[in-house]
């Protein structure tokens, strides 16, 4: 009977070492009387949780993201690109905006130097198609977009539809009444005793057909012209030298300095000319200057 016991016992003992594998079980020991006899308990102490954190080696590396911030810390968005422009805005950082928007075909206007409506949508257009938030604000990053992938503008590029400012008039537009022209400025200031009354922008003539320099006066004037040599419109026109005259251009007013006349002064503001036409005499100078 004894050794039956102890037989069972045994096998019950294989059967707990094959079942654990790695494991390492204790030999059951018996006493005199083939009794199976407890294992004395390890001194192992009181029984505690180790913290999560304790398991971690103290020198582990810390895993960073692909733009250096380290996983653990909390996410940043970029901050906002800086506006520099918005409707509104006036000047010749404008006209530079308008010029090169003209260069990719997203403005057909100006350049004005004025932020208006169309600027807006253009830069809303030039936005949305190249992937970035269209505000119509031309911010810090639609400007270095919009550099890379134009020129810098001429100074007629700028001043395509006219607005460059006059310069000091020539010394003999400061007497008496006169249409101070100025080839250099594309400007005609009309002045009376050195006072300047009005400003207006204006083209010329081309290589090949100059407008002449020197000093004139105004020896006709014809509201509603039309020439005879080239049978085109020439309203307001004050003839100064033969067939050259100052007079409203609707060509001028359609696509700036991309034309020229033949050897007229252009104006291409209507209402400014109309104006002009009513106070100028026969008999007033004309000074036209580089």
């Amino acid at each position: 009977m004894r050794m039956r016991r102890s037989i069972a016992v045994l096998a019950a003992a294989a059967a707990l070492v094959t079942v654990c594998g790695g494991c390492s079980v204790q030999t059951p020991e018996t006493d005199a009387d083939g009794k199976v006899r407890s294992p004395a308990p390890a001194d192992v102490g009181p029984t505690t949780t180790t913290p999560a954190s304790a398991s971690a080696p103290a020198s582990a590396p810390t895993r960073t993201t692909t733009d250096d911030r380290p996983s653990g810390a909390p996410a940043t968005s970029a901050p906002p690109a800086a506006v520099l422009w918005s409707r509104g805005d006036t000047g010749r950082e404008v006209r530079e905006l308008q010029a090169r928007l003209r260069q990719v075909a997203w403005l057909y206007d100006g350049p004005t130097g004025t932020y208006d409506d169309r600027t807006e949508q253009a830069v809303k257009g030039f936005q949305g198609k190249r992937g970035l938030p269209s505000t119509g604000r031309t911010d810090t990053v639609t400007w270095q977009r919009l550099l890379g992938m134009t020129r810098e503008p001429g100074e007629w590029d700028l001043y395509l539809m006219g607005g460059q400012p006059a310069a000091a008039p020539d010394p003999r537009c400061l007497t008496g009444r006169v249409l101070c022209i100025d080839k250099t400025t594309r400007t005609l200031r009309w002045m009376i005793d050195g006072r300047t009354e009005s400003t207006v922008s204006v083209r010329f003539g081309s290589q090949y057909t100059p407008t002449r320099e020197g000093v004139f006066h105004v020896y006709w004037k014809s509201r509603n012209h039309v020439s005879t040599l080239y049978h085109s419109p020439m309203p307001y026109a004050m003839f100064f030298s033969g067939g050259q005259a100052v007079h409203y251009s609707a060509d001028f007013a359609a696509r700036g300095y991309a034309g020229a006349s033949h050897g007229c002064v252009n104006v291409r503001d209507e209402a400014a000319i109309a104006d002009l036409f009513a106070q100028v005499r026969n008999g007033d100078k004309v000074v036209v200057s580089w």
